[in-house]
């Protein structure tokens, strides 16, 4: 029988069982498992790429995190029938994208962080010029990725269409830009939504499409996949501003208040933090129902959706 419960530092209630949660636990724990098996093998250079470049790459990229994204994709899969050899390219070109961006996110020209994933951010350990290579390398062996595996190249031309957009200047670095650009103004709530349906949206987003063309998915279900991507997007950097504002460094792995300090846009500040719960407890329902085209084959992804919700980190 579903219940109720409160599992958390920021008080959202989310309805899963307890076997829900075990079960979840497992999926989770083996997808990060696949997942960093495959970066550390892809992380692996020979001659001609420096020992201080390899070290920076892997310091962040092999660091504990939640492999959210690379997850979404083997679920997206999962939803549409089966994985293939382009699922677990692309997961790993996901989470390659998604770690250049939070290298250069952590750049004192930008957020200016310290720690990440509990460790020294990677200009902190090998100085900024190294991060911003490392970044650099990150970006393009996403792609090199993708190109290599064994796939139709018909699929492989549209994955690496579908990732470059969303990692480009109107999508994932346009979105970042106008974060930026917004520090210390008085902005409305709409503003705050554009940017992050590119800043984190969009690889949310891409995550699951990559997901459903992998596996051969009909054009409905990669268009609801996308929706619910989008949905779940929001609610994520929803809860990432309250846990920004509330959570605990140690938890987080990465130091709280610097929205704050920045002047920065969030969701706390412009809807206060009960409007924000429910702001983001309504985009998981609506992200939820997107998904009953799926059956059962999407429950992994419902139960990852209020995963998002309870996270505390």
């Amino acid at each position: 029988m579903m219940c109720a419960h409160v599992d958390n530092s920021i008080g959202f209630e989310f309805p899963m069982t307890t076997s829900d949660e075990v079960a979840l636990s497992q999926y989770m724990r083996q997808v990060r498992h696949e997942v960093d098996e495959l970066l550390a093998n892809v992380a692996t250079y020979g001659e001609g790429c420096p020992r201080v470049l390899e070290d920076a790459i892997r310091h962040i990229l092999l660091a504990p995190g939640k492999r959210l994204r690379p997850m979404l994709v083997l679920m997206a899969s999962d939803a549409c029938g089966h994985r293939s050899n382009v699922s677990l390219a692309s997961a790993c070109a996901v989470e390659m994208i998604h770690t250049y961006s939070l290298i250069h996110d952590d750049l004192p020209a930008m957020d200016d962080d310290e720690l990440r994933r509990g460790l020294p951010t990677v200009h902190v350990a090998y100085g900024e010029a190294n991060a911003i290579l490392a970044g650099d390398a990150l970006l393009a062996q996403a792609f090199e990725v993708i190109a290599r595996c064994d796939a139709s190249p018909e699929k492989v031309v549209r994955c690496i269409r579908e990732l470059t957009e969303a990692a480009g200047p109107c999508q994932l670095v346009g979105g970042q830009v106008d974060d930026l650009q917004a520090e210390n103004s008085v902005g409305n709530v709409e503003q705050l939504q554009r940017i992050h349906e590119r800043k984190t949206g969009a690889m949310f987003r891409v995550a699951l499409r990559l997901g459903g063309i992998a596996a051969g998915g009909e054009d409905e279900q990669i268009t609801r996949l996308d929706t619910y991507g989008r949905h779940l997007g929001l609610a994520f950097q929803i809860v990432d501003d309250l846990l920004d504002e509330q959570g605990d460094t140690e938890q987080l792995g990465k130091q709280t208040g610097k929205d704050t300090e920045h002047g920065k846009l969030t969701y706390p500040a412009l809807m206060g933090v009960e409007g924000s719960r429910d702001l983001a407890a309504d985009l998981i329902r609506q992200a939820c129902q997107q998904l009953d085209i799926f059956g059962e084959t999407a429950e992994p992804l419902r139960q990852l959706a209020y995963f998002v919700l309870e996270r505390n980190n």
